[in-house]
């Protein structure tokens, strides 16, 4: 019981609370905060030039806005710049003890010029410009000391300087006035001021601004609201909202060009007025703005209205076709669906279920027993319905009747020639409501499809086609009492997409998600692709596939960049196109849940997530805006930019091939994105897609000479202009034409040099050729005569070796002979023994004669010393000690005889000869390890 008792006064609390709030639909607000134009927070002054830039006499400097980028001027003594106005093509400021003003470069940047050099001794310390007005020829520069007349044909001043403080100057359309205080209101005639009125009004109230008008002068107080001064006459301005005004100490006014006024204040935002003075608009903090406090108004040639705000820039579209109304209480919540009935406008939330008078200025209020998610609101035969996160609800008079509440209900479909029966899909499949008595009650729910139908369609034939986000497309049969599903059917394409959606238009069941918009091909039963509607999501524009059809008969699709709707042909059944340039970010919807209802005949209403906005769509116009080159930027590697003429053709150095060109469209509507398309002939040769991006770049160009275009367009209008500019990156020097003459002289020289080197070089390699060559003769030649020196010692070498062979052969010979001698003297010896014969003696006489060792050895030597020339003497050197008895034993061992066979030689047995051959060892000091042949062989 508490909590019921608790949930009513919550209930009621929310109501209140509602009711309270305002539901004043507002134009569109763009909001620029400090950070954004990186400056100072407060903006005194606003004006314009004729290339609709926008400029803010700023704390940080003058600031300046061409709808793309915004750049920053300090002031030139680093004081807060109080005064700005735009003159022809002079941006005329006012600061601490300074005014002058800022010409255009080539490089489209600003440059400051001071006019105050010429009368530096005149101005008054601590003096500072607070106004800039414009007459003609002249220049009026207003401090609170003094008025400076600057005549820009004769560069000369005129000062008027009052007794008193100077309040502010105005400015009508033929005349100077300004306020002094405790004097009364002046205005200057011919270069003199001229006191107009000292009335008290004058004395006692502070004048904001002054409005010249047919009976005379408007005057704009800043604490008693607005006066009419006519004939030295004061009469009261009545407006709706006068003790407002006067409460809230008004700090700034603008006449707007409808006829209408623009009052901002210190501490309540501003009031917009018609011309008669009935509010057209109060917008405050809460409802939008930025700040309460207006520092400066000033309406552009748009009819946008700036506001210089104590925090802050905003800009009113008072001309958009799109009016908002935003919730900052969140009480009231995201919009998923409304409805205009009975003249009361019901928008449905994610709190619940609200209404309010359409068109009125009253609050909405809440829908008792509808708190929670409301997720469609549909009416039929003069009944209401509600489909709500916790069933179905009938609404009558502000009262909501539960009619089911066993599932969820997303949505209504009617059913042909059955006024009395209501299909509604709920969380859990697709129920049936019947009319009973004048009274709707649930009747039964489908069975055989137990699947959430968020989007379906029956179509003439009782066939149910479904959408589900996460499982696709189903069909199915309605049998003919509507109780049963049959033939359910899972459709594998198109297949299942996220924010899929589905709706029935022109007779035709459409599916749309990611990969496009697909139509029911009713005798096939499948689904194709359609050409033109899957248009609206090539280049990625694809968000949401939800689909809305309203009762005009217009089939609207929602995409990254645009809200389109398709209207059919007068003349056939071709769909046309029409699309509106408000990006997703900026309607600020739930994706998949974007909502559109038409209200009147052309007025929409499109629900957003704090609140909802309407457009309409008869008003919706768009002029041909003219693109412009806002800027060039270059730079090197690693370098920082640098800003070049866009005036005159660019000329660039190679390695200055680094290049930003930046474009705008000065367009400041908030529902209006300028698109862009540009082109570099040169590098390019189609135009890259549309894209709302205010710069290109291009890196590493190559040399060359370039030509860059660039177009704009807003929504379906056509591009009114084509901005060029043209720029050439040079050569490097090495490439330059000069560098291509020098490189084909010292080509020439080179060609020369080379030639002439070649004609050395091969005429010596000829030289070198014929001196190898004979060289080459003289090798052969030494050659040849090594060959035959070789063929020589070859044969002297033969001929040793014949000679060592005769030696050979005659010492065997010797050998042979004394040891034949030595056996017949044996003989002889044993016969001698027996026989005494002298005969045999002296035989064995001749024979010891014919066996002397003597004479052996001197016939050998000799033969040895013709064989192998100087080895006994080189013997005789290495070992002197040798005896002739040894060197004869060596040269018996040179020849490689064996000791059996010298012994005969030697006339010695073979033992004597081994001992011999000890003793040689012995003198000639050999190691053991040493053979005593190896050694003399080696001579």
């Amino acid at each position: 019981m508490n909590s019921i008792i608790r949930k009513r006064i919550f209930s009621i609390f929310i109501c209140l609370v509602v009711i309270a709030s305002s539901a004043q639909e507002l134009p569109p607000i763009v909001k620029y905060a400090p950070n954004t134009y990186n400056a100072g927070n407060q903006n005194w002054m606003i004006a314009q030039d004729k290339k609709q830039f926008v400029y803010f006499a700023n704390n940080e400097g003058l600031l300046e806005f061409n709808g793309a980028t915004w750049n920053l001027y300090n002031s030139p003594n680093e004081t807060i710049i109080r005064s700005v106005k735009v003159v022809g093509d002079r941006v005329y400021t006012g600061c601490y003890m300074e005014f002058g003003y800022w010409s255009r470069q080539s490089n489209n940047l600003l440059q400051y010029h001071s006019l105050t050099k010429k009368i530096k001794s005149k101005i008054v310390d601590d003096e500072q410009f607070w106004n800039i007005l414009h007459y003609e020829q002249w220049i009026i520069f207003q401090s609170l000391n003094q008025i400076y007349i600057y005549d820009t044909k004769t560069e000369q001043f005129t000062i008027l300087s009052p007794k008193n403080s100077i309040l502010k100057a105005f400015q009508t359309t033929n005349s100077i006035y300004f306020q002094v205080v405790n004097e009364g209101l002046y205005e200057i005639e011919n270069g003199k001021s001229k006191l107009i009125s000292d009335d008290p009004f004058f004395i006692n109230n502070k004048i904001v601004d002054l409005f010249s008008n047919e009976e005379g002068l408007l005057l704009q107080t800043q604490a008693n609201g607005l006066y009419r001064y006519e004939n030295g006459f004061f009469s009261r301005f009545t407006t709706e909202v006068d003790a407002q005004i006067s409460a809230s100490s008004v700090y700034s006014a603008q006449k707007l060009s409808d006829g209408g006024y623009a009052i901002g204040t210190i501490s309540n935002g501003i009031f917009i007025l018609s011309n008669n003075g009935t509010l057209r608009y109060h917008i405050t903090q809460n409802k939008g703005l930025s700040n309460n406090t207006a520092l400066s108004l000033f309406e552009d040639t748009d009819q946008n209205l700036w506001i210089g705000l104590d925090n802050g820039i905003n800009c009113i579209n008072l001309q958009s076709p799109v009016r908002s109304f935003s919730d900052d209480t969140g009480i009231l919540g995201t919009v998923y669906t409304s409805l205009l009935h009975n003249s009361i406008l019901y928008v449905g939330t994610n709190q619940g279920l609200f209404y309010k008078k359409f068109n009125g200025t009253d609050s909405f209020q809440f829908v008792r027993g509808t708190k929670g998610q409301v997720w469609s609101i549909f009416a039929f035969e003069g009944t209401l319905f509600c489909g709500h996160d916790s069933g179905t609800f009938v609404i009558d008079n502000g009262i909501a009747t539960p009619v089911f509440n066993a599932s969820g209900t997303w949505k209504f479909e009617t059913l042909a020639g059955r006024k009395d029966l209501l299909l509604q899909g709920n969380y859990y499949g697709i129920s049936v409501l019947q009319k009973v008595n004048n009274q709707w009650k649930f009747r039964n729910k489908i069975t055989g499809f137990d699947y959430s139908s968020k989007y379906f369609e029956v179509t003439k034939s009782k066939e149910v086609y479904v959408s589900h986000e996460y499982k696709g497309v189903f069909r199915f049969q309605l049998d003919p009492n509507f109780q049963q599903a049959k033939h359910v059917y899972a459709y594998k394409s198109p297949t299942k997409g996220k924010h899929a959606g589905l709706k029935s238009f022109n007779n035709t069941i459409y599916y749309a998600y990611k990969e496009g918009v697909f139509k029911l091909n009713e005798s096939t039963k499948t689904f194709e692709k359609d050409s033109l509607l899957s248009l609206v999501f090539e280049n990625d524009e694809y968000s949401s596939g939800k689909l809305i059809v309203d009762s005009s008969n217009k089939l609207w699709l929602f995409t990254k960049n645009y809200v389109h709707y398709f209207t059919l042909s007068k003349l056939s059944n071709q769909l046309k196109d029409n699309s509106i340039p408000i990006p997703a970010s900026l309607r600020n919807s739930m994706l998949g849940y974007e909502n559109i209802t038409q209200l009147t005949h052309s007025l929409y209403l499109i629900g957003t997530t704090d609140g909802y906005y309407t457009i309409n769509i008869n008003d919706l116009s768009f002029k041909n805006y003219s693109v412009s080159i806002s800027g060039v930027t270059i730079n090197k590697l690693d370098e920082k930019l640098k800003n070049c003429s866009i005036e005159a053709a660019g000329s660039f150095e190679y390695d200055e091939n680094n290049i930003t060109i930046q474009f705008t469209v000065p367009e400041y509507n908030k529902y209006i994105n300028a698109e862009f398309q540009y082109k570099l002939d040169g590098l390019q040769e189609e135009w890259t897609e549309w894209s709302s991006r205010t710069f290109a770049n291009f890196k590493n160009l190559p040399p060359g000479n370039y030509t860059f275009q660039v177009r704009a367009k807003i929504a379906n209008s056509k591009p009114e202009n084509i901005a060029i500019y043209r720029f050439e990156v040079l050569k490097p020097w090495y490439l330059t034409t000069v560098a291509l003459f020098i490189y084909l002289i010292l080509g020439i020289i080179l060609a020369l040099y080379i030639h002439r080197t070649y004609k050395k070089y091969y005429k010596e390699k000829e030289q070198k050729l014929i001196e190898e060559n004979n060289l080459l003769l003289e090798i052969a030649a030494l050659e040849s005569e090594q060959q035959l020196m070789k063929i020589k010692n070859e044969q002297l070498s033969l001929d040793v070796d014949s000679k060592n062979k005769e030696l050979a052969v005659s010492t065997m010979s010797l050998i042979k002979k004394n040891e034949l001698l030595t056996l017949i003297k044996e003989d002889l010896k044993k016969t001698a023994e027996d026989q005494t014969n002298k005969s045999i003696k002296s035989v064995i006489t001749t024979i010891n004669k014919n066996i002397s060792d003597e004479d052996t050895w001197t016939v050998f030597r000799e033969a040895f010393d013709n064989a192998d020339k100087d080895f006994l003497k080189k013997v005789k050197q290495a070992h002197p000690s040798l005896t002739p008895n040894d060197l004869r034993l060596c040269a018996y061992l040179r020849l490689n005889l064996s000791s059996k066979e010298i012994a005969p030689l030697l006339n010695i047995s073979v033992r004597s000869v081994e001992i011999k051959r000890y003793r040689l060892r012995k003198k000639m000091d050999l190691p053991h390890e040493k053979g005593l042949v190896e050694y003399i062989l080696a001579f």
